[in-house]
């Protein structure tokens, strides 16, 4: 469903448009990560389009395992307005070379599994190639440049 057209979520469409359970809506207002949430009349959740937006921010930085103290952080520089953005420039950029750390950790797991497949004499036609964005992916055990 397009955020254009969203007006008033129920918590089941809510999770159904973010692509995210209940329970993780729930965890995401206890941890203060989700906050102002309208209510009907009768006390149920109404989420509206800038929600839907917001949960999808928060799960690219639970994906790309941003701790949930810095998420909370985060929610709460936003929450702060506009003065905080050079804070919430600092919290994403240290976030991104985190993101790039492990995505260059992952690549040398991944060219690990490779070898090991076929030293193991396993078929690998059939399995994608991994998009490693220019990263380089020469295994090494530990950081300690040790290759099989």
């Amino acid at each position: 469903m397009p955020t254009s057209e969203i007006t008033a979520l129920s918590p089941s469409e809510m999770a159904r448009a973010c692509g995210v359970s209940l329970d993780t809506l729930r965890y995401y207002e206890r941890e203060g990560l989700l906050t102002g949430i309208g209510r009907t009349d009768g006390g149920q959740r109404r989420y509206t389009a800038d929600d839907v937006a917001w949960v999808q921010v928060l799960r690219c930085l639970r994906v790309t395992a941003m701790p949930v103290r810095d998420m909370r952080r985060f929610a709460e520089l936003v929450r702060a307005g506009d003065a905080s953005i050079p804070e919430r420039v600092e919290v994403l950029t240290r976030h991104r070379q985190a993101v790039v750390r492990q995505l260059e950790e992952l690549g040398d797991a991944l060219s690990m599994i490779d070898h090991k497949l076929e030293v193991y004499g396993a078929p690998t036609s059939g399995i994608p190639d991994a998009e490693t964005g220019g990263v380089t992916t020469t295994p090494t055990l530990h950081g300690q440049g040790a290759r099989a």
